[in-house]
């Protein structure tokens, strides 16, 4: 059975402000059902174990769709996601894919936590997939190699775009289709549209090798 870890994030509001934020929860559900329909072990983490919390604004009408609500009405999912387990408590080394999701608050507790720079290494030097969507890349900003070289050097990533920014800043469902860009074992997505799409190309790999 293969092993797949997915981080959120821990952060509710955005540094020095009361503005909430969190995760994106459409980025974490079409992602774990495409996986949960398999035959995968699938386990939720976030920075400091516990509750992850939920941005606001992806659960307005117009941003949640009918797979997300059903996972948000779904008591057991979302006992899961309140009980996560502590990034610094996971095993990299037991997992075959570790994905990151987006929402804001990954802009603040995931570009420089030692634990995530570990466990991308890990994943990805025994040979698994490393995938992120949207904000979530910027878990792999400040990786680096026991040369000290960075984890993204001369490779090919995609993610949350400007103009995307100002559009959800104005509130308005953005109109981009999704966008993945697969680079070996490292598989990133554009917006909260493509999630399944970063699914899909994980489990292309997985089929491969």
């Amino acid at each position: 059975m293969k092993k797949i870890m997915i981080v959120n994030t821990s952060t509710d509001y955005f540094e020095g402000s009361s503005k909430a934020t969190g995760l994106w929860l459409g980025e974490l559900v079409h992602f774990y059902d495409y996986f949960n329909s398999k035959n995968y072990q699938i386990d939720l983490f976030n920075i400091n174990g516990g509750s992850t919390p939920i941005d606001p604004v992806s659960l307005k009408p117009f941003m949640l769709d009918s797979m997300t609500k059903k996972y948000y009405n779904n008591e057991s999912f979302m006992d899961m996601l309140s009980n996560s387990q502590s990034i610094n408590e996971a095993k990299p080394a037991e997992y075959d894919v570790i994905y990151f999701t987006g929402g804001h608050g990954v802009m603040f507790d995931f570009p420089n936590n030692e634990a995530i720079q570990h466990a991308i290494n890990e994943v990805y030097n025994h040979g698994g997939i490393v995938a992120a969507v949207c904000h979530g890349i910027a878990a792999l900003l400040n990786v680096k190699d026991e040369n000290g070289r960075y984890f993204i050097d001369n490779k090919e990533i995609t993610g949350f775009s400007n103009t995307e920014e100002i559009l959800a800043n104005r509130k308005k469902i953005v109109p981009f289709i999704p966008y993945v860009k697969v680079d070996n074992r490292l598989v990133t997505g554009q917006n909260p549209q493509s999630p399944k799409q970063v699914a899909q190309a994980v489990d292309n790999i997985l089929n491969k090798n």
